[in-house]
């Protein structure tokens, strides 16, 4: 029986140890409810995360109100606020206070570290994944990312070796704040409407479903609400990267005649435009149109794009007299370097934006608002404003199953090795005509792919040339 008992615990620490694998991502912490993410896991995270950034408090901060407090929020999920309840019982055992936002979107808890001064904030949220999924997403002083090389894994090692126990004696206390006037004055500060406009809005069933009205009404946007309901699933999947779920609000743009649509992911941080003919516009001609608008704003300014987007991006960027950064995938690496180079703005392929004045971070309530005061400084529809950016083809983002990524990588560097070569991200090789970049998964045995040319013709023959290497893609 003895034997019995011992061999259980080291089961149990051995599946303890693979679930906290399998939820730590690279840039957040996401799984399956109850299974892999539930109460006692939140708690953990609660408490890891609060001695985390208590850590990280100097001397001066650590008598002021203000930085000895976490922001927490959460998203609709069914889940979310009884995992909300335990993550604050936690963050309060750790000796952190708590200002509890509510339901709101991750943008929010951005703004809200900023805006009241703390140590950081934790969204409880799976962004676009289905609904069974949930999960944190965390951020530190001035809403800085913790990422697996900025503090998860430190969290992730607190949490592997805590156990739950009853609450103690603490001066820790939790307040909930209303922070939804002070969210839309900040917001508002983009919106410069030359004349009204009406635009579809799809919610994805998620928090662009409370944001929106909490933000904009009572602006010169008339907005057709689609998937604005909470509490009954997804009527597509909250993710707006894929094209299947941007049918509904591509079809109700041709049938009401408006300005332009939008997609929001779960969360609310990202998002997808749709021009007045209802057809998708790609997240970096989105770069590119704002690059312009902000380049006369701030002359010569840094713009920041990821290795994914168009060459259309640096060049529209140069012609408008700024500064093109090229940067890492991935919201650590867009912010920091944002930070570097005081970079303006920058834009994501994946639909995150980010903004100068909104503390370098992401929001997809500030894009909506810059496109629809650029839409309406114009007499031309936003389909004519980002036309002059398809001078390019792209194969979209490929993904093929690869064991050993690495040795793939180095293997497609020998082969095309007459190219102009760089590792900043996975591997990037360019020709005059064409291009291509390939990315490891973080989590996944994949390679992604992005390949761009002058023509389709060449983008079949090069494709395939890669395709020789790498194999035959994963069939989505």
């Amino acid at each position: 029986m003895l034997i019995q008992f011992i061999a259980g615990l080291f089961t149990r620490k051995g599946t303890e140890v693979d679930n906290l694998d399998r939820i730590f991502k690279a840039y957040d912490i996401r799984g399956v409810y109850p299974t892999e993410v539930n109460e006692d896991i939140a708690w953990k995270i609660g408490f890891a995360t609060g001695q985390f950034l208590r850590s990280l408090l100097r001397g001066y901060d650590r008598g002021q109100k203000a930085a000895n407090r976490l922001i927490v929020g959460r998203d609709m999920r069914p889940h979310s606020e009884s995992l909300t309840k335990n993550l604050i019982e936690g963050v309060l055992a750790s000796g952190l206070s708590c200002v509890d936002l509510g339901m709101c979107d991750t943008p929010m808890v951005y703004f809200a570290i900023n805006h009241l001064g703390t140590c950081g904030g934790v969204q409880v949220t799976a962004s676009h994944n289905p609904i069974e999924y949930n999960g944190f997403k965390i951020a530190g002083q001035k809403a800085r990312p913790v990422g697996e090389d900025t503090g998860l894994k430190e969290i992730k090692h607190i949490v592997s070796v805590l156990r739950r126990t009853p609450a103690g004696e603490t001066s820790a206390t939790v307040e909930q704040v209303d922070l939804w006037n002070e969210y839309r004055q900040h917001v508002l500060q983009f919106l410069k409407l030359a004349r009204p406009l009406k635009v579809v809005v799809d919610a994805s069933n998620g928090m662009a479903g409370k944001m929106m009205p909490a933000v904009f009404d009572g602006t010169d946007l008339e907005i057709i609400p689609l998937n604005y309901e909470f509490g009954g699933g997804f009527a597509h999947p909250p993710n707006p990267l894929v094209e299947a779920n941007l049918k509904q609000v591509c079809s109700v743009v041709k049938r009401r005649k408006v300005d332009f649509g939008i997609c929001f992911d779960g969360d609310a941080d990202r998002c997808m435009f749709v021009d007045e003919k209802g057809n998708i516009v790609r997240c970096d001609y989105i770069t590119a149109l704002l690059a312009r608008h902000f380049l006369t704003l701030y002359p010569g300014a840094t713009i920041v794009y990821d290795v994914r987007s168009s060459r259309v991006v640096p060049e529209e960027i140069q012609a408008a007299g700024g500064v093109p950064r090229r940067e890492r995938v991935g919201h650590a690496f867009m912010k920091k370097a944002m930070a570097d180079a005081r970079g303006i703005f920058g834009g994501e392929l994946s639909g995150h934006f980010y903004f100068r004045d909104n503390f370098n971070a992401d929001s997809g309530a500030i894009v909506f608002a810059v496109v629809a005061s650029i839409v309406s400084s114009q007499s031309a529809p936003l389909s004519e404003l980002v036309a002059p950016f398809k001078r390019y083809v792209q194969s979209g983002e490929i993904n093929f199953r690869v064991q050993d990524k690495d040795a793939m990588i180095n293997e497609l560097a020998e082969k095309f090795s007459d190219g102009r070569q760089d590792r900043l991200d996975g591997l990037t090789v360019e020709y005059d005509d064409w291009w291509f970049n390939v990315r490891p998964s973080n989590t996944e045995p994949l390679l992604r792919l992005n390949l761009e040319a002058v023509n389709e013709n060449l983008l079949m023959e090069k494709l395939q040339e890669v395709k020789s290497v790498l194999g035959e893609p994963v069939k989505e």
